[in-house]
């Protein structure tokens, strides 16, 4: 199947991969999606975790494979299907499925946020949901279940210990993340780099909102000097949030950092175009704060 992107930049909309699981359907955001291969023979690994079903190496790359039945507890192990092969922080994994349904394009404003009966800040892994042809689509958070497993590929909140000792910083930065937990992982770790003048939102929309009202205001300068922000977001994404802000000439100055999970070669063109001033892949919460030091001081 043909996972290249083709939607226009910054137009709020996105591609989403249907698949099957267990006789339910699911989704994950196309632009993380390599290829998809039929199901082939794996090596276990000695004392791994339980969802993972071992290693292969397709085009002599080594790629681990995930049992989603496992991750999701939706049934027993079948050595048939599909992988999903992916490639987000940096890491290129396997996803084993049933089946694959089609590609769906939808806006962003088409998401609906799971609430706290279907995913709560620490256990869910929904990220949203589509209602496409009288069905609901649940969109998977695929960097939790791959930090589930392995605590190791999400944020490295210890790199900022190696940063030494930090001066106080007063630089107003507005945080577009829909995470409630990542959300708070960045604030957290941006304080403790001495920045403390922090507007956190839960998506685009709520920052340019906020942008906005700075403007009408004329306090624009007092809190927003730079922006960080994802990209997958419900109501506006970050590419969508960047178009905005660039396009505006009182606002175009603003340096825009865009941390997300997505950030590899096709995107980075993608954020590039639109005029973001740095990109980086979410495990770097160390150079994250060295970027924001650096686009600041500009």
């Amino acid at each position: 199947m043909d996972t290249k992107i083709l939607l226009e930049n910054g137009t709020n909309e996105l591609e989403v991969l249907e698949f099957v699981l267990a006789g339910n359907s699911y989704g994950i955001n196309v632009a993380k999606v390599k290829e998809i291969i039929p199901y082939q023979p794996v090596t276990p690994v000695p004392n791994a975790h339980p969802s993972i079903e071992g290693i292969f190496m397709p085009r002599e790359t080594m790629i681990t494979a995930i049992d989603l039945k496992n991750c999701l507890q939706r049934g027993e192990y079948s050595p048939s299907g599909l992988f999903i092969i992916t490639n987000f922080n940096k890491l290129d994994i396997a996803f084993h499925v049933d089946n694959v349904v089609g590609i769906h394009r939808v806006s962003w404003r088409d998401i609906i946020k799971p609430d706290a009966t279907v995913s709560t800040t620490e256990e869910g892994i929904s990220t949203g949901i589509i209602k496409y042809e009288e069905k609901l689509i649940i969109i998977l958070d695929f960097e939790k279940i791959v930090s589930d497993i392995n605590p190791e590929t999400g944020l490295k909140i210890t790199d900022i210990d190696e940063l030494g000792e930090r001066e106080r910083s007063d630089v107003p930065v507005l945080i577009a993340e829909d995470s409630i937990l990542l959300n708070k992982l960045i604030v957290d770790s941006l304080k403790k780099a001495g920045y403390h003048n922090l507007i956190h939102t839960k998506n685009g929309q709520e920052a340019y909102d906020v942008i906005q009202t700075c403007k009408a205001e004329g306090t624009l300068k007092k809190h927003v000097q730079c922006i960080i922000t994802d990209i997958e977001m419900p109501l506006m994404d970050g590419h969508r949030l960047t178009k905005l802000v660039k396009e505006d000439p009182e606002t175009a100055d603003i340096p825009i950092v865009i941390f997300s999970s997505l950030v590899n070669d096709e995107m980075k063109r993608k954020g590039e175009a639109l005029g973001a001033n740095a990109q980086l892949s979410k495990p770097e919460i160390g150079n994250l704060v060295r970027v924001v030091d650096d686009l600041t001081r500009k």
